[in-house]
Protein backbone atom coordinates (compact mmCIF):
# COMPACT_ATOMS: atom_id res chain seq x y z
CA UNK A 1 0.00 0.00 0.00
CA UNK A 2 1.46 3.42 -0.92
CA UNK A 3 1.00 6.65 1.66
CA UNK A 4 1.69 9.85 0.06
CA UNK A 5 4.09 12.00 2.26
CA UNK A 6 3.48 15.48 1.03
CA UNK A 7 5.52 17.30 3.99
CA UNK A 8 7.84 16.32 6.71
CA UNK A 9 7.18 17.20 10.52
CA UNK A 10 9.60 17.81 13.09
CA UNK A 11 9.64 16.77 16.45
CA UNK A 12 12.97 17.04 17.93
CA UNK A 13 14.07 13.41 16.75
CA UNK A 14 17.03 13.36 14.97
CA UNK A 15 16.73 12.99 11.59
CA UNK A 16 17.29 10.52 8.33
CA UNK A 17 19.46 11.39 4.82
CA UNK A 18 16.41 10.26 3.24
CA UNK A 19 14.63 13.38 5.23
CA UNK A 20 17.39 15.95 4.90
CA UNK A 21 17.59 15.77 1.17
CA UNK A 22 14.29 15.84 0.70
CA UNK A 23 14.19 19.26 2.44
CA UNK A 24 17.50 20.02 0.90
CA UNK A 25 15.53 19.68 -2.26
CA UNK A 26 13.35 22.20 -0.95
CA UNK A 27 10.41 20.61 -2.66
CA UNK A 28 9.04 19.69 0.98
CA UNK A 29 6.75 21.45 3.41
CA UNK A 30 8.00 21.73 7.02
CA UNK A 31 6.17 22.29 10.17
CA UNK A 32 6.85 21.69 13.64
CA UNK A 33 5.03 19.33 16.25
CA UNK A 34 2.42 20.14 18.46
CA UNK A 35 4.14 18.59 21.13
CA UNK A 36 7.93 19.89 20.46
CA UNK A 37 6.36 23.58 20.26
CA UNK A 38 4.96 22.84 23.91
CA UNK A 39 8.60 22.03 25.28
CA UNK A 40 9.75 25.52 23.04
CA UNK A 41 7.01 27.28 25.44
CA UNK A 42 8.06 25.35 28.66
CA UNK A 43 11.43 26.05 27.90
CA UNK A 44 11.12 30.24 27.11
CA UNK A 45 8.85 30.31 30.16
CA UNK A 46 12.09 29.33 32.12
CA UNK A 47 14.25 31.85 30.29
CA UNK A 48 11.84 34.78 30.68
CA UNK A 49 11.04 33.33 34.54
CA UNK A 50 15.06 34.19 34.75
CA UNK A 51 15.11 37.22 33.45
CA UNK A 52 12.51 38.95 35.47
CA UNK A 53 14.16 37.49 38.48
CA UNK A 54 17.26 39.68 37.69
CA UNK A 55 19.29 36.41 37.40
CA UNK A 56 22.14 37.20 34.60
CA UNK A 57 21.45 34.68 31.21
CA UNK A 58 24.64 34.61 28.99
CA UNK A 59 23.52 36.29 25.53
CA UNK A 60 20.59 37.31 26.64
CA UNK A 61 20.91 39.68 29.19
CA UNK A 62 24.64 40.05 29.09
CA UNK A 63 27.62 39.83 26.72
CA UNK A 64 28.97 37.49 24.56
CA UNK A 65 32.81 35.96 24.87
CA UNK A 66 34.96 38.01 26.13
CA UNK A 67 32.07 40.51 27.10
CA UNK A 68 30.12 38.14 29.05
CA UNK A 69 29.98 40.37 32.26
CA UNK A 70 28.40 42.84 30.45
CA UNK A 71 24.99 43.13 31.74
CA UNK A 72 22.54 45.43 29.55
CA UNK A 73 19.90 46.92 30.68
CA UNK A 74 15.97 46.46 29.97
CA UNK A 75 16.22 49.37 28.15
CA UNK A 76 19.57 48.39 25.86
CA UNK A 77 18.31 44.79 25.13
CA UNK A 78 16.98 45.24 21.87
CA UNK A 79 19.72 47.09 20.49
CA UNK A 80 22.13 44.73 21.40
CA UNK A 81 19.86 41.53 20.19
CA UNK A 82 19.56 43.21 16.69
CA UNK A 83 23.77 43.82 16.93
CA UNK A 84 24.71 40.23 18.14
CA UNK A 85 23.42 38.26 14.76
CA UNK A 86 24.53 41.25 12.77
CA UNK A 87 27.99 41.05 14.41
CA UNK A 88 28.65 37.70 13.36
CA UNK A 89 27.66 37.97 10.16
CA UNK A 90 31.04 37.89 8.89
CA UNK A 91 32.05 34.99 6.78
CA UNK A 92 33.61 35.07 3.43
CA UNK A 93 34.50 33.28 0.67
CA UNK A 94 31.98 30.47 -1.21
CA UNK A 95 28.53 30.02 -0.34
CA UNK A 96 27.32 27.08 0.73
CA UNK A 97 24.51 25.27 -1.26
CA UNK A 98 20.66 26.37 -0.75
CA UNK A 99 20.49 23.18 0.11
CA UNK A 100 22.87 23.04 3.37
CA UNK A 101 21.48 25.99 4.78
CA UNK A 102 17.80 24.48 4.27
CA UNK A 103 19.29 21.57 6.04
CA UNK A 104 21.18 24.11 9.18
CA UNK A 105 17.58 25.82 9.18
CA UNK A 106 15.46 22.68 9.61
CA UNK A 107 18.15 21.24 12.04
CA UNK A 108 18.03 24.93 14.39
CA UNK A 109 13.95 24.13 14.49
CA UNK A 110 14.53 20.42 15.14
CA UNK A 111 17.07 21.28 17.94
CA UNK A 112 14.94 24.03 19.54
CA UNK A 113 12.00 21.04 19.63
CA UNK A 114 13.92 19.35 22.25
CA UNK A 115 12.93 21.99 24.84
CA UNK A 116 16.59 22.62 25.81
CA UNK A 117 16.94 26.23 24.18
CA UNK A 118 14.88 28.96 25.11
CA UNK A 119 14.17 30.35 22.72
CA UNK A 120 11.00 32.21 21.73
CA UNK A 121 8.04 30.54 19.71
CA UNK A 122 8.19 33.29 17.17
CA UNK A 123 11.65 31.99 16.30
CA UNK A 124 10.38 28.53 15.69
CA UNK A 125 7.97 29.87 13.45
CA UNK A 126 9.99 32.59 11.49
CA UNK A 127 12.71 29.86 10.21
CA UNK A 128 9.74 27.65 8.78
CA UNK A 129 8.01 30.74 7.27
CA UNK A 130 11.44 31.54 5.24
CA UNK A 131 11.69 27.79 4.75
CA UNK A 132 8.30 27.63 3.52
CA UNK A 133 8.50 30.84 1.19
CA UNK A 134 12.04 29.60 -0.35
CA UNK A 135 13.79 32.70 0.84
CA UNK A 136 16.79 30.98 1.95
CA UNK A 137 20.11 33.21 3.67
CA UNK A 138 23.30 32.90 1.62
CA UNK A 139 26.07 31.50 4.17
CA UNK A 140 29.54 31.77 2.85
CA UNK A 141 31.18 29.12 4.00
CA UNK A 142 34.58 30.66 5.71
CA UNK A 143 33.76 31.64 9.25
CA UNK A 144 34.05 29.03 12.28
CA UNK A 145 36.15 27.29 14.01
CA UNK A 146 34.12 24.48 14.59
CA UNK A 147 32.65 25.29 17.95
CA UNK A 148 29.37 26.80 17.74
CA UNK A 149 29.15 28.02 13.68
CA UNK A 150 29.05 31.57 15.02
CA UNK A 151 30.02 33.29 11.56
CA UNK A 152 27.91 30.52 9.73
CA UNK A 153 24.28 30.74 11.77
CA UNK A 154 25.44 34.16 12.36
CA UNK A 155 24.68 34.83 8.16
CA UNK A 156 21.11 33.55 8.58
CA UNK A 157 20.58 35.17 11.93
CA UNK A 158 21.42 38.52 10.47
CA UNK A 159 18.72 37.60 7.50
CA UNK A 160 16.35 37.40 9.49
CA UNK A 161 16.55 40.74 10.83
CA UNK A 162 16.57 41.80 7.23
CA UNK A 163 20.52 42.59 6.65
CA UNK A 164 22.57 40.34 4.23
CA UNK A 165 21.97 38.13 1.60
CA UNK A 166 19.51 35.71 0.58
CA UNK A 167 18.50 33.54 -2.30
CA UNK A 168 14.78 33.99 -3.05
CA UNK A 169 13.26 31.47 -5.56
CA UNK A 170 16.67 30.80 -7.09
CA UNK A 171 17.96 34.45 -7.18
CA UNK A 172 20.44 36.20 -5.05
CA UNK A 173 19.92 39.45 -4.28
CA UNK A 174 20.17 42.00 -0.81
CA UNK A 175 17.53 40.37 2.26
CA UNK A 176 15.82 43.02 2.30
CA UNK A 177 14.54 42.96 -1.34
CA UNK A 178 13.47 39.04 -0.86
CA UNK A 179 11.90 40.06 2.14
CA UNK A 180 9.51 42.24 -0.13
CA UNK A 181 9.43 39.96 -2.58
CA UNK A 182 8.09 37.40 -0.34
CA UNK A 183 5.93 39.42 1.10
CA UNK A 184 7.49 38.67 4.70
CA UNK A 185 8.77 41.25 7.39
CA UNK A 186 11.79 40.84 9.10
CA UNK A 187 11.94 39.96 12.82
CA UNK A 188 12.82 41.93 16.06
CA UNK A 189 14.89 39.52 17.88
CA UNK A 190 14.01 38.50 21.36
CA UNK A 191 16.33 38.03 24.28
CA UNK A 192 17.58 34.37 23.97
CA UNK A 193 16.93 34.47 20.29
CA UNK A 194 20.00 36.29 19.06
CA UNK A 195 22.04 33.48 20.11
CA UNK A 196 19.64 31.03 19.73
CA UNK A 197 19.61 31.73 15.81
CA UNK A 198 24.17 31.57 15.86
CA UNK A 199 25.89 29.92 18.44
CA UNK A 200 25.07 26.34 17.34
CA UNK A 201 26.65 23.55 14.65
CA UNK A 202 23.68 23.41 12.48
CA UNK A 203 25.43 24.58 9.30
CA UNK A 204 28.17 22.25 10.03
CA UNK A 205 26.02 19.39 10.66
CA UNK A 206 24.07 20.15 7.20
CA UNK A 207 27.65 20.01 5.27
CA UNK A 208 28.74 17.01 7.19
CA UNK A 209 25.63 15.09 6.41
CA UNK A 210 26.01 16.28 2.84
CA UNK A 211 29.66 15.19 2.46
CA UNK A 212 29.14 12.12 4.15
CA UNK A 213 26.21 11.08 1.88
CA UNK A 214 28.46 12.36 -1.15
CA UNK A 215 31.08 9.86 0.41
CA UNK A 216 29.07 7.07 0.70
CA UNK A 217 28.20 7.67 -3.25
CA UNK A 218 31.53 7.90 -4.54
CA UNK A 219 32.62 4.71 -2.58
CA UNK A 220 30.22 2.76 -4.55
CA UNK A 221 31.09 4.34 -7.78
CA UNK A 222 34.54 3.45 -6.56
CA UNK A 223 34.44 -0.06 -5.55
CA UNK A 224 32.09 -1.28 -8.70
CA UNK A 225 35.46 0.29 -11.01
CA UNK A 226 37.61 -1.81 -9.05
CA UNK A 227 35.43 -4.89 -9.74
CA UNK A 228 35.75 -4.31 -13.01
CA UNK A 229 39.29 -3.28 -13.09
CA UNK A 230 39.86 -6.55 -11.32
CA UNK A 231 38.07 -8.63 -13.61
CA UNK A 232 40.19 -7.11 -16.31
CA UNK A 233 43.39 -8.01 -14.40
CA UNK A 234 42.16 -11.68 -14.59
CA UNK A 235 42.07 -11.49 -10.53
CA UNK A 236 40.88 -14.73 -8.82
CA UNK A 237 37.50 -14.06 -7.12
CA UNK A 238 38.06 -16.51 -4.29
CA UNK A 239 39.21 -14.22 -1.71
CA UNK A 240 35.95 -12.43 -2.09
CA UNK A 241 34.24 -16.01 -1.33
CA UNK A 242 37.08 -16.74 1.57
CA UNK A 243 36.19 -13.50 3.14
CA UNK A 244 32.42 -13.53 3.33
CA UNK A 245 33.36 -16.43 5.99
CA UNK A 246 36.44 -15.27 7.64
CA UNK A 247 35.81 -11.41 7.16
CA UNK A 248 34.44 -8.97 9.37
CA UNK A 249 30.56 -8.50 8.78
CA UNK A 250 31.25 -5.45 6.46
CA UNK A 251 34.07 -7.22 4.84
CA UNK A 252 32.06 -10.10 4.29
CA UNK A 253 29.01 -7.94 3.06
CA UNK A 254 31.41 -6.43 0.67
CA UNK A 255 32.52 -9.70 -0.60
CA UNK A 256 29.51 -10.73 -1.36
CA UNK A 257 28.33 -8.00 -3.57
CA UNK A 258 31.61 -8.41 -5.48
CA UNK A 259 30.93 -12.02 -6.24
CA UNK A 260 27.40 -10.99 -7.17
CA UNK A 261 28.04 -7.86 -8.94
CA UNK A 262 30.46 -9.80 -11.19
CA UNK A 263 28.65 -12.67 -11.67
CA UNK A 264 26.95 -11.10 -14.58
CA UNK A 265 29.75 -11.55 -16.89
CA UNK A 266 32.56 -14.75 -18.51
CA UNK A 267 35.16 -13.53 -15.42
CA UNK A 268 38.48 -13.69 -17.34
CA UNK A 269 41.01 -15.60 -14.58
CA UNK A 270 44.42 -15.21 -15.01
CA UNK A 271 45.64 -15.93 -11.43
CA UNK A 272 48.89 -17.58 -10.69
CA UNK A 273 48.69 -18.74 -6.79
CA UNK A 274 47.85 -15.20 -5.32
CA UNK A 275 47.21 -11.64 -6.87
CA UNK A 276 48.43 -8.38 -5.28
CA UNK A 277 47.18 -7.26 -2.09
CA UNK A 278 45.04 -4.44 -4.43
CA UNK A 279 43.14 -7.18 -5.51
CA UNK A 280 42.91 -9.37 -3.01
CA UNK A 281 41.92 -7.35 0.00
CA UNK A 282 39.17 -5.06 -2.09
CA UNK A 283 36.55 -6.65 0.51
CA UNK A 284 39.24 -6.02 3.52
CA UNK A 285 39.95 -2.01 2.07
CA UNK A 286 36.24 -1.42 1.24
CA UNK A 287 34.88 -3.08 4.34
CA UNK A 288 36.88 -1.07 6.44
CA UNK A 289 35.70 2.51 5.07
CA UNK A 290 31.69 1.52 4.59
CA UNK A 291 32.28 0.76 8.81
CA UNK A 292 33.50 3.86 8.99
CA UNK A 293 31.04 5.86 6.65
CA UNK A 294 28.00 4.40 8.51
CA UNK A 295 29.10 5.00 12.05
CA UNK A 296 30.25 8.75 11.01
CA UNK A 297 26.29 9.26 9.70
CA UNK A 298 24.87 7.47 12.40
CA UNK A 299 26.79 10.17 14.68
CA UNK A 300 25.74 13.05 12.52
CA UNK A 301 22.52 12.17 12.69
CA UNK A 302 22.50 11.98 16.35
CA UNK A 303 23.68 15.54 16.09
CA UNK A 304 20.47 17.10 14.32
CA UNK A 305 18.28 15.83 17.08
CA UNK A 306 19.85 17.06 20.32
CA UNK A 307 20.86 20.86 21.92
CA UNK A 308 23.85 22.13 20.99
CA UNK A 309 23.67 25.58 22.48
CA UNK A 310 25.08 27.81 25.39
CA UNK A 311 23.46 27.82 27.24
CA UNK A 312 20.57 25.10 27.66
CA UNK A 313 17.38 24.82 29.91
CA UNK A 314 17.59 21.41 32.08
CA UNK A 315 16.05 20.59 34.97
CA UNK A 316 13.87 23.50 34.89
CA UNK A 317 16.96 25.97 35.17
CA UNK A 318 19.39 27.80 32.50
CA UNK A 319 22.50 26.19 32.68
CA UNK A 320 25.89 27.16 31.30
CA UNK A 321 26.77 24.23 28.54
CA UNK A 322 29.86 22.51 26.61
CA UNK A 323 27.91 20.87 24.04
CA UNK A 324 28.83 24.09 21.00
CA UNK A 325 32.26 21.72 20.55
CA UNK A 326 31.10 19.09 18.08
CA UNK A 327 34.25 16.64 18.64
CA UNK A 328 32.71 13.65 18.73
CA UNK A 329 31.19 14.32 14.86
CA UNK A 330 34.90 15.92 13.93
CA UNK A 331 37.26 12.80 15.12
CA UNK A 332 34.85 10.34 13.13
CA UNK A 333 34.86 12.61 10.01
CA UNK A 334 38.61 12.65 10.20
CA UNK A 335 38.96 8.84 10.53
CA UNK A 336 36.63 8.83 7.02
CA UNK A 337 38.93 11.26 5.63
CA UNK A 338 41.67 8.74 6.93
CA UNK A 339 40.12 6.26 5.09
CA UNK A 340 39.23 7.79 1.93
CA UNK A 341 43.36 7.66 1.35
CA UNK A 342 43.11 3.81 1.73
CA UNK A 343 40.31 3.58 -1.09
CA UNK A 344 42.24 5.92 -2.78
CA UNK A 345 45.24 3.83 -2.23
CA UNK A 346 43.65 0.61 -3.61
CA UNK A 347 42.60 1.95 -6.87
CA UNK A 348 45.54 4.04 -7.65
CA UNK A 349 47.55 0.48 -7.25
CA UNK A 350 44.57 -0.74 -9.53
CA UNK A 351 45.51 1.54 -12.00
CA UNK A 352 49.50 0.63 -11.84
CA UNK A 353 48.48 -2.79 -12.22
CA UNK A 354 46.71 -1.91 -15.53
CA UNK A 355 49.16 0.20 -16.81
CA UNK A 356 52.14 -1.84 -16.68
CA UNK A 357 52.12 -4.87 -18.75
CA UNK A 358 52.26 -7.91 -15.97
CA UNK A 359 48.88 -9.04 -15.97
CA UNK A 360 47.30 -10.88 -18.86
CA UNK A 361 50.08 -10.33 -21.08
CA UNK A 362 48.58 -6.43 -21.33
CA UNK A 363 50.60 -3.80 -23.22
CA UNK A 364 52.60 -1.43 -21.79
CA UNK A 365 50.81 1.89 -21.16
CA UNK A 366 47.72 0.00 -22.72
CA UNK A 367 48.55 0.88 -26.50
CA UNK A 368 47.68 -1.97 -28.73
CA UNK A 369 49.55 -4.01 -30.70
CA UNK A 370 51.35 -2.68 -33.71
CA UNK A 371 50.12 0.80 -33.03
CA UNK A 372 52.52 3.63 -32.75
CA UNK A 373 51.51 5.81 -29.19
CA UNK A 374 52.26 6.74 -25.67
CA UNK A 375 49.10 5.55 -24.58
CA UNK A 376 47.94 5.66 -20.81
CA UNK A 377 51.43 5.75 -19.37
CA UNK A 378 50.81 9.76 -19.05
CA UNK A 379 47.40 9.43 -17.53
CA UNK A 380 48.52 6.81 -14.76
CA UNK A 381 50.52 9.70 -13.38
CA UNK A 382 47.34 11.54 -13.18
CA UNK A 383 46.19 9.25 -11.18
CA UNK A 384 48.80 9.37 -8.54
CA UNK A 385 48.42 12.59 -8.58
CA UNK A 386 45.33 12.29 -7.44
CA UNK A 387 46.13 9.55 -4.99
CA UNK A 388 49.10 11.97 -3.04
CA UNK A 389 45.79 14.94 -3.13
CA UNK A 390 43.23 12.82 -1.39
CA UNK A 391 46.34 11.48 1.43
CA UNK A 392 47.56 15.15 1.89
CA UNK A 393 43.85 16.20 3.23
CA UNK A 394 43.74 12.85 5.45
CA UNK A 395 45.44 14.66 8.48
CA UNK A 396 44.10 15.80 11.04
CA UNK A 397 43.68 19.22 12.66
CA UNK A 398 41.14 19.34 14.68
CA UNK A 399 43.90 18.62 17.56
CA UNK A 400 45.11 22.32 16.74
CA UNK A 401 45.40 24.51 19.28
CA UNK A 402 43.73 28.17 19.23
CA UNK A 403 42.53 30.54 22.08
CA UNK A 404 40.16 33.29 21.35
CA UNK A 405 37.36 35.43 23.74
CA UNK A 406 40.11 36.26 26.38
CA UNK A 407 40.98 32.60 27.17
CA UNK A 408 37.55 31.68 27.33
CA UNK A 409 37.27 30.36 23.75
CA UNK A 410 40.48 27.59 24.35
CA UNK A 411 38.44 24.21 22.43
CA UNK A 412 37.60 24.14 18.19
CA UNK A 413 37.04 20.98 16.48
CA UNK A 414 37.52 22.71 12.99
CA UNK A 415 34.43 21.03 11.91
CA UNK A 416 34.09 23.23 9.22
CA UNK A 417 37.50 22.90 7.39
CA UNK A 418 37.12 19.31 7.94
CA UNK A 419 34.46 19.04 6.43
CA UNK A 420 36.01 20.95 3.34
CA UNK A 421 38.77 19.11 3.17
CA UNK A 422 36.32 15.69 3.29
CA UNK A 423 34.53 17.58 -0.04
CA UNK A 424 37.88 17.91 -1.84
CA UNK A 425 38.74 14.24 -1.26
CA UNK A 426 35.22 12.84 -2.86
CA UNK A 427 35.97 15.57 -6.07
CA UNK A 428 39.30 13.57 -6.09
CA UNK A 429 38.14 10.29 -5.45
CA UNK A 430 35.01 10.81 -8.49
CA UNK A 431 38.33 11.68 -10.63
CA UNK A 432 40.09 8.35 -10.26
CA UNK A 433 37.09 6.33 -10.53
CA UNK A 434 36.78 7.64 -14.12
CA UNK A 435 40.67 7.18 -14.34
CA UNK A 436 39.98 2.91 -13.21
CA UNK A 437 36.77 2.80 -15.30
CA UNK A 438 38.98 4.31 -18.53
CA UNK A 439 41.84 1.83 -18.33
CA UNK A 440 39.73 -0.87 -17.35
CA UNK A 441 37.98 -0.27 -20.23
CA UNK A 442 40.55 -0.41 -22.68
CA UNK A 443 42.12 -3.59 -21.38
CA UNK A 444 38.69 -5.27 -21.93
CA UNK A 445 38.63 -4.38 -25.39
CA UNK A 446 42.73 -5.01 -25.91
CA UNK A 447 41.82 -8.56 -24.30
CA UNK A 448 38.48 -8.95 -26.22
CA UNK A 449 36.49 -9.61 -22.54
CA UNK A 450 32.70 -8.60 -22.94
CA UNK A 451 31.51 -6.98 -19.11
CA UNK A 452 28.56 -7.27 -18.30
CA UNK A 453 26.34 -6.22 -15.11
CA UNK A 454 27.56 -3.63 -13.07
CA UNK A 455 30.74 -3.69 -15.10
CA UNK A 456 28.97 -3.29 -18.27
CA UNK A 457 27.39 -0.20 -17.15
CA UNK A 458 30.63 1.47 -16.29
CA UNK A 459 31.77 0.11 -19.78
CA UNK A 460 29.28 1.70 -21.50
CA UNK A 461 29.73 5.05 -19.81
CA UNK A 462 33.15 5.08 -20.82
CA UNK A 463 32.56 4.45 -24.38
CA UNK A 464 29.75 7.09 -24.59
CA UNK A 465 32.25 9.58 -24.19
CA UNK A 466 35.90 8.59 -24.74
CA UNK A 467 36.83 5.61 -28.05
CA UNK A 468 38.88 3.04 -27.61
CA UNK A 469 42.57 4.38 -27.94
CA UNK A 470 44.40 3.49 -30.95
CA UNK A 471 46.35 7.07 -31.62
CA UNK A 472 47.35 9.68 -28.68
CA UNK A 473 44.78 12.25 -28.23
CA UNK A 474 43.82 14.61 -25.42
CA UNK A 475 42.01 12.65 -22.54
CA UNK A 476 40.72 15.51 -20.30
CA UNK A 477 37.57 16.03 -21.20
CA UNK A 478 36.83 12.68 -21.77
CA UNK A 479 38.13 11.81 -18.46
CA UNK A 480 35.83 14.78 -16.67
CA UNK A 481 32.61 13.55 -18.89
CA UNK A 482 33.03 9.99 -17.50
CA UNK A 483 33.62 11.27 -14.12
CA UNK A 484 30.24 13.37 -14.01
CA UNK A 485 28.82 10.47 -15.40
CA UNK A 486 29.75 8.24 -13.12
CA UNK A 487 29.12 10.66 -9.67
CA UNK A 488 25.15 11.26 -11.02
CA UNK A 489 22.76 10.53 -8.83
CA UNK A 490 21.12 8.77 -11.89
CA UNK A 491 24.05 6.03 -12.34
CA UNK A 492 24.29 5.61 -8.65
CA UNK A 493 20.08 4.61 -9.22
CA UNK A 494 21.11 2.62 -11.56
CA UNK A 495 23.63 0.49 -10.19
CA UNK A 496 21.91 0.13 -6.96
CA UNK A 497 19.20 -1.36 -8.85
CA UNK A 498 21.13 -3.36 -10.18
CA UNK A 499 23.44 -4.83 -7.39
CA UNK A 500 22.00 -3.11 -3.76
CA UNK A 501 24.09 -2.87 -0.85
CA UNK A 502 21.09 -2.20 1.33
CA UNK A 503 21.86 -1.59 4.44
CA UNK A 504 24.16 1.35 2.99
CA UNK A 505 22.50 2.63 0.21
CA UNK A 506 19.00 2.76 2.39
CA UNK A 507 20.64 4.34 5.21
CA UNK A 508 22.01 7.33 2.77
CA UNK A 509 19.44 7.23 0.93
CA UNK A 510 21.71 7.16 -2.33
CA UNK A 511 20.65 7.46 -6.12
CA UNK A 512 18.57 10.29 -6.82
CA UNK A 513 15.81 12.45 -5.72
CA UNK A 514 12.90 10.57 -7.31
CA UNK A 515 14.33 7.27 -6.40
CA UNK A 516 13.94 8.54 -2.68
CA UNK A 517 10.30 9.58 -2.58
CA UNK A 518 9.84 6.47 -4.73
CA UNK A 519 10.84 4.37 -1.60
CA UNK A 520 9.39 6.87 0.70
CA UNK A 521 5.61 6.25 -0.76
CA UNK A 522 6.38 2.82 -0.27
CA UNK A 523 7.38 2.29 3.02
CA UNK A 524 4.74 1.78 5.69
CA UNK A 525 6.94 3.08 8.44
CA UNK A 526 5.54 7.00 9.80
CA UNK A 527 8.55 9.40 9.35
Amino acid sequence: MKHERPGIELSGQPLGFAEMVRIGSGRVALSASATGMARVEIARSVVEEAIQAGIPVYGSTTGVGAMKDVEWSAEELDTFNLGLVRAHHFGTGTPFSSAVVRNAMAIRVNTALTGQVGCTPELIETYLRLLRADLIPLVRRTGSIGCADIGLMGQIGAVLTGVGEAVYRGKRMQAADAFRAAGLEPVTMAPRDSLASLSINAVSFAAAAEATRNAAASIRVLLATGMMAAGALGASRDPWRAVRHVGTPREALIGSWLCNASDAWEWPVATHVQDPLSLRMIAQVFGAVIENLLSTGHKILAATGRSDDNPVVVEGRVMTSGGSLPLDVTILLESAALCMAHAARNAFNRCVLLGNGQRRDLPVNLVPPGRIATGFGPIIKLAGEIFSRVLSMSNPVSAQSLVVAAGLEDEAAFLPLVIERFERQMQALKRLAALEALLAAQAADILGDRPEGVAGMIYDVVRKHADFYTVDRPLSAEVEAIEEELGSDEFASKLIEQVPIAAFDDFFALGSLERIERRLTQDTLVI
